[in-house]
């Protein structure tokens, strides 16, 4: 297995993963090149999540490979932790603890030298605006102001290719748009390739250089943006480029989706 030049910081080679007699992800290929934002987007239950999770080391490869860095998941998950940084959908932060407080405990984590710790933390505050808050109680934070602080986290060793899962997932529509300028912030003043999902089709045609549709554990279509939407027509959306591409837009596969949850819960019962 040969790992990909430095020119591509993510590459996944028929990367699948099963649960019991479910195929979540379906031999899914990519490479993301570096310093790039690259957006793997589709509705919820599409697969998304379980790839991030495979990339990042928290879920075992089922077949298939990856490498991140140049360093193969599944032989040097070590490595790979050590350079990424990663944001998962659900809140993370610790709430009985104030904003500093959970950056330190990150530094501690991470094993960053003791003599550089404040500085990172100083650093990452300022750069997500969070400096006058840092001694409150993150409980008292709003979901924007604790996505912050959880990029804050994530950013303290200087990843050098980060993971947003599904970034603003539960925010209201200011705080969503504050989001997209901090994470359009990210990727011009650092040199960080951002691997984000979502099903939020807005934000990924305003925040990513390359997007792969997802559906079904599968990679349908990938391209820039603007190259998807060209394909399809003049006015095309990406919600238009999903519907042409499997019949149906992302609400309606998310409503579906929720009904078959929904009925195998009840069988569970």
């Amino acid at each position: 297995m040969t790992p990909p030049p430095p020119s591509i910081s993510v590459k996944a080679d028929s990367l699948s993963h099963r649960y019991d007699t479910y195929l979540a992800v379906d031999h899914v290929s990519f490479e993301i090149a570096s310093n790039t934002t690259f957006g793997l987007i589709g509705p919820n239950g599409a697969g998304k999540s379980t790839t991030i999770k495979m990339l990042t080391t928290l879920l075992p490869i089922s077949s298939g490979n990856a490498w991140i860095n140049g360093y193969h998941v599944n032989n040097q998950p070590a490595a790979v932790r050590h350079s990424i940084g990663y944001v998962p959908q659900l809140i993370s932060a610790d709430g009985e603890l104030s904003a500093y407080e959970n950056l330190l405990l990150s530094a501690k984590l991470y094993e960053l030298p003791k003599k550089e710790r404040e500085q990172r933390i100083d650093a990452a505050l300022a750069f997500m605006q969070l400096t006058s808050v840092k001694d409150k109680l993150v409980k008292t934070f709003s979901g924007g102001m604790i996505r912050r602080l959880e990029i804050a986290q994530s950013l303290l060793h200087d990843p050098t290719v980060l993971f947003l899962d599904e970034p603003t997932v539960g925010l209201d529509p200011a705080a969503r748009k504050a989001m997209w300028r901090h994470i359009d912030e990210l990727k011009r003043s650092k040199k960080t390739t951002i691997f984000m999902t979502t099903h939020d089709m807005d934000e990924a045609d305003a925040l990513c250089d390359q997007v792969a549709l997802m559906h079904l554990g599968k990679i349908i279509v990938m391209d820039t943006p603007a190259k998807l939407k060209a394909s399809i027509g003049a006015t095309a959306t990406l919600d238009d480029v999903f519907i042409v591409h499997t019949g149906s837009s992302i609400k309606e596969t998310e409503d579906f989706q929720n009904v078959k949850q929904m009925r195998r819960t009840i069988s569970n019962l």
